[in-house]
């Protein structure tokens, strides 16, 4: 009886170490079967998002390339190229990577939420930064200006003297740096007075009512014509701009090179005033009109 119970737990463990060997043997070849499936499965996925993203950077490339010409052969600035350039080449990327994940069953929905949010955030926070880079972007784009150049705008008046992403600096007449911010500067009025090569200056004089205006227009346009930096072409004008209040207000208009626009405004006024006097046109005299009830 006691051979019996041996005989019979001996049977009992060569079968469980048989049962065991068996497991050991069959978990290689079921994890290689799984291996196999899952190999079967997503090799075209595999091999299809390679393709993709072989093709999808080609094309990259080449977009990139004719974006570059398109900048060069508008002549627009080098750091706004290579700004632009980069740009149109990460967002072009980044499209291409999320295509290839999708291709290859990645769930891009909570990718693209947190995207989305963060973009949204950003943009808050940087809402008069990212209005001040657009309006830098787009008068680089457009130029409306360009270095040198003396404009108005904003309610100032100097020549350019750099202009950036996200500012343009201007010298102003006093010698004064002026910063404007690109935002406001691309959406509001500007005059540029270098476009046409030339500028008008605007003085207003006034002389007595009395006066010849043939004798005070004659007297004026050759007083000009003797300044160095006053153009010849086109000829300086003079018209009357008003009459009355006891006066006659004469518009006089000398023209001159851009650079020199400040030393006819005084130097011009100053001739005139002086021709003025010389020749007899008299100025305006004040009075005063007094009533006794």
């Amino acid at each position: 009886m006691i051979m019996s119970n041996n005989q019979s737990f001996t049977k009992s463990k060569t079968k469980i170490m048989l049962l065991q060997a068996t497991n050991v043997v069959t978990a290689p070849i079921n994890l290689l079967s799984q291996i196999t499936n899952i190999a079967i499965e997503y090799a075209p996925k595999l091999a299809g998002a390679i393709v993709v993203y072989i093709i999808g950077s080609f094309i990259i490339g080449w977009i990139g390339q004719a974006v570059n010409k398109g900048l060069n052969a508008k002549n627009v600035d080098p750091s706004l190229q290579s700004f632009l350039y980069s740009m149109v080449k990460v967002l072009l990327t980044v499209l291409l990577l999320l295509t290839v994940f999708g291709m290859l069953g990645v769930n891009l929905t909570s990718f693209a939420a947190i995207l989305a949010g963060l973009a949204v955030g950003v943009g808050a926070a940087l809402n008069g930064t990212l209005g001040n880079f657009a309006g830098g972007v787009m008068m680089l784009l457009f130029k409306p200006f360009k270095l040198g150049d003396l404009i108005e705008a904003q309610g100032h008046v100097g020549n350019v003297t750099e202009q950036g992403i996200f500012n343009t600096f201007l010298l102003s007449p006093e010698n004064k740096t002026v910063i404007l911010a690109n935002g406001a500067l691309s959406t509001g009025t500007i005059v540029n007075y270098t476009t046409h090569g030339n500028l008008r200056v605007d003085i207003n004089m006034a002389i007595d009512p009395g006066i010849s205006i043939e004798k005070a227009r004659k007297v004026a346009i050759d007083a000009m014509l003797v300044l160095p930096d006053v153009l010849h072409t086109p000829t300086p004008e003079v018209s009357v701009l008003k009459v009355g209040d006891g006066m006659t207000t004469l518009a006089i208009r000398p023209y001159c090179a851009q650079k020199d626009y400040w030393t006819v405004f005084f130097g011009a006024q100053e001739a005139v005033k002086n021709a003025f006097d010389k020749h007899g046109v008299a100025g305006p005299i004040p009075h005063r009109v007094i009533i006794n009830k």
